[in-house]
């Protein structure tokens, strides 16, 4: 009976035992499979706090994107001096004129003291002043008279030629017309608005109708300048190229720029990538010898016919989050050490050289890789989070870890403003080109036709090329409506 007994409890503690064994396993599958959720909602949590805490200063996020402006905090060092005009700097005022179109004279009638009259008197001297103002506008109407005579011996009639820009019974002025584009594309009036101020200013209104026709013809006389400045572009040494998002009939399409110090051409196309490129027809046609400044976008790596250089501006932000985000002491160093290239690449040009020394690249390349080197073994990734992941396929890499990457393979287009010094640190000449695209945008509006962008692509290229080259954006207006626009030739106007 005891025996009986004592098997029975064996049996139940047995029973008990591994009830206990399968539970523990159940507990242990449990409990790693709530540690990877855990590893999986942190990992979650910081990309989220990392793409809120990114913004204008700190990543390649527009202003306009910022949720909470951050407190202003320039890229550049402190240089110890005062804001303002430095000492010797000339200044500018309003200086008076030495020959006034008009002269007002207030004469003295008496004698302020003993009121005796001095009507007849000589003045001793005058107090001038002088008054800038804008005179009475008003629109003037010129009106052309063609002779016809009829020849006597043969009784042919002939008519006087009238000019080549006078081609209609009643039409504007190449002057009015390029106020209207001047106003159009260079200031982003809508027509509505300038339609109020011809009114307002001239007294006469012009029909919105009619302010459209006026850019329509800008936009074909300047075609031959269009293909000019692309021209120019594709054999410059350097040229600068980005993209932004713009919206055509409510649809977002993408805007192509590329420029240099004094060229622009702009380009719109539904697609954002080498498709709109290669219609846009510049980046092909680039020659092995110059080089393509760019946003390490992917699309520009597919034309190997060129080479390329990489936005250093945007390298700074990104370093600059790594380091206030992560606390990444490598990020600062290597912030450190561009500004210093810079620096140093600033310092030949003013000297006169064309080019560092083999020691001053050989030691900054050195510094270069022994950062990335640090940050590299910072950010490694473990093996036993490789192998947690049971996602198939390319994984998921920080951005951080990205940034790396990129400094570790393109380190040649990075640190291109070295190796050669016609080569800017960043691509600010591109950007500053799409800057006005935007303000166009939110003054204006999106583009209501395919065709509407594309005349104002057109004439504001034509517009930022004269610009750049110190031509009054209104002569050249002038010019083009003339029928004979200002043409650039690769390195400049022909």
């Amino acid at each position: 009976m005891a025996k009986r007994k004592s098997r029975r409890n064996f049996c139940t503690h047995q029973a008990q035992i591994e009830a206990l064994i399968a539970e523990n396993a159940a507990l242990r599958r449990e409990n790693a499979q709530l540690k990877q959720e855990i590893r999986e909602l942190k990992a979650r949590l910081q990309e989220l706090e990392t793409r809120l805490n990114q913004n204008s200063r700190n990543s390649s996020k527009p202003p306009s994107s910022d949720m909470v402006r951050p407190a202003p905090k320039s890229l550049k060092e402190p240089s110890g001096r005062k804001s303002g005009g430095q000492p010797g700097h000339p200044g500018h005022t309003l200086k008076p004129a030495n020959n006034p179109d008009h002269i007002e004279r207030y004469p003295v009638h008496c004698c302020g003291g003993c009121h005796r009259s001095l009507a007849g008197q000589q003045p001793d001297g005058w107090v001038k002043r002088q008054v800038f103002d804008i005179p009475p506008q008003r629109i003037e109407v010129t009106e052309h008279q063609a002779e016809i005579k009829t020849c006597k011996d043969c009784g042919h009639e002939t008519m006087g030629e009238f000019p080549p820009d006078v081609q209609q019974a009643v039409q504007y002025g190449n002057r009015l017309k390029s106020h209207s584009a001047y106003l159009s594309n260079y200031q982003f009036i809508p027509y509505e608005r300038q339609e109020e101020y011809f009114q307002d200013i001239y007294g006469h209104g012009v029909s919105q109708g009619t302010l459209v026709s006026i850019n329509q013809a800008c936009y074909e006389n300047l075609e031959e300048a269009e293909a000019a400045i692309k021209e120019g572009i594709i054999r410059a040494p350097v040229s600068h190229h980005d993209e932004t998002g713009v919206y055509v009939a409510k649809e977002r399409q993408w805007l192509q720029g590329a420029g240099t110090s004094q060229l622009t051409a702009y380009f719109v196309h539904p697609k954002r990538g080498k498709e709109a490129m290669d219609a846009m027809g510049i980046l092909p046609k680039k020659s092995p010898d110059s080089r393509v400044i760019h946003d390490h976008l992917g699309s520009y790596y597919q034309y190997e016919n060129c080479q390329h250089g990489l936005c250093n501006a945007h390298h700074l932000r990104e370093l600059r989050f790594v380091e206030e985000e992560y606390g990444q002491s490598w990020a600062l160093t290597m912030r450190k050490l561009l500004a210093e290239i810079k620096e140093h690449v600033a310092a030949c040009k003013d000297t006169g050289n064309d080019h560092l020394s083999r020691q001053e690249i050989r030691r900054f390349e050195q510094a270069y890789v022994r950062i990335l080197r640090q940050g590299l073994k910072v950010n490694a990734v473990s093996n036993a989070s490789k192998a947690s992941s049971k996602k198939r396929g390319r994984k998921k890499q920080s951005k951080r870890k990205n940034l790396l990457d990129r400094l570790d393979k393109d380190r040649n287009d990075v640190l291109a403003f070295m190796y050669d010094l016609r080569v800017p640190f960043d691509n600010n000449q591109a950007e500053r080109d799409l800057r006005m695209i935007k303000a166009k945008q939110k003054i204006s509006g999106c583009f209501r036709s395919p065709k509407g962008a594309e005349v104002f692509c057109r004439i504001r290229g034509y517009i930022s090329t004269a610009r750049k080259n110190g031509v009054s954006i209104f002569q050249a207006l002038r010019w083009a409506f003339a029928g004979n626009p200002l043409i650039p030739a690769a390195a400049g106007f022909a």
